[in-house]
């Protein structure tokens, strides 16, 4: 049976869900993974389409695992995903969706979901990159089993701010602070990936927990990708459907939300571990939110 603790897994929200669409079109219809992805690696053994391209998978075996990429790269966006995550027991496997302009000194925002034995709730794992440092890691358990139907993880990713959103519900913001010395993603261009691999020397319970491959194929489910963007660099169109991503902060609603997530359904910020920064937490830690 899927347990969380109660008090996060009893969360209910009622949200306004915004309307996205797909690198400015006008209506609000999904990316067509048949057309607008590269795959990385896997190949078509590990990686399928269907729906007439709005459905993808991603399989993992002992052979291989798979990732795709966008074709088009961004600077700022609103980037919303549907995911349902590997079943039973995912122990040892890790499901991504980030943004990323890679190379050494890389800007990426990145969610990952660190597999479980089953019956034990997935890890959600987030992290900020500016100029190659990341280091900025907060983990949360989500308030529903992400195994058993699509859920929304959203990225709005502007001049002032990140926000990370599952459900239109905000978990967290990484904010702006280049004015006390920290660096934020503003001047490189990202593109999306998700990738599905075998990462059992650290991703349940740091690795005491292994891959047990007798359970593959691991299969994760990939829909509805939303791009909310300026111009992607090899298009003349400059129409934006929806603009509020390009200011958007949370407002008192959005703020009462996060703390309850960050109070309720947080298992790791690096803002409140003095022993990893016996020398001082980060600025941006100190900054107010």
């Amino acid at each position: 049976m899927y347990k969380v603790e109660m008090s996060c897994s009893t969360m209910v929200f009622v949200v306004v869900t915004l309307m996205v669409s797909c690198v400015m079109a006008a209506s609000a219809a999904p990316c067509n993974f048949n057309k607008e992805i590269d795959i990385n690696w896997g190949g078509n053994e590990h990686v399928k389409i269907f729906n007439g391209g709005k459905l993808l998978t991603l399989s993992l075996d002992n052979s291989s695992g798979a990732a795709f990429q966008t074709k088009n790269d961004y600077l700022f966006a609103r980037v919303d995903m549907q995911l349902k995550l590997v079943p039973g027991n995912s122990a040892g496997t890790v499901a991504t969706y980030y943004l990323s302009s890679l190379g050494a000194a890389h800007d990426e925002i990145d969610f990952e979901f660190l597999g479980n034995l089953s019956g034990q709730p997935y890890t959600v794992h987030t992290n900020v990159y500016s100029q190659g440092k990341g280091n900025r890691e907060q983990q949360f358990r989500m308030w529903f089993d992400p195994t058993l139907a699509f859920h929304t993880y959203s990225v709005i990713w502007n001049s002032q701010r990140i926000i990370f959103m599952v459900d239109n519900i905000p978990i967290r913001v990484f904010e702006n602070n280049e004015a006390i010395g920290v660096p934020f993603p503003n001047s490189q261009r990202m593109k999306v990936y998700a990738s599905l691999w075998d990462a059992d020397n650290w991703a349940t319970e740091g690795g005491r927990i292994k891959t047990d491959w007798t359970q593959a194929p691991f299969i994760a489910s990939y829909k509805n990708l939303k791009i909310n963007a300026s111009s992607p660099a090899n298009s003349t169109n400059n129409t934006i459907s929806n603009q509020a991503w390009q200011t958007q902060q949370l407002d008192s609603m959005g703020r009462k939300k996060l703390r309850w997530v960050q109070s309720k359904c947080m298992i790791y910020n690096y803002c409140t571990d003095f022993q990893r920064f016996p020398q001082g937490l980060p600025p941006e830690c100190l900054a107010s939110s």
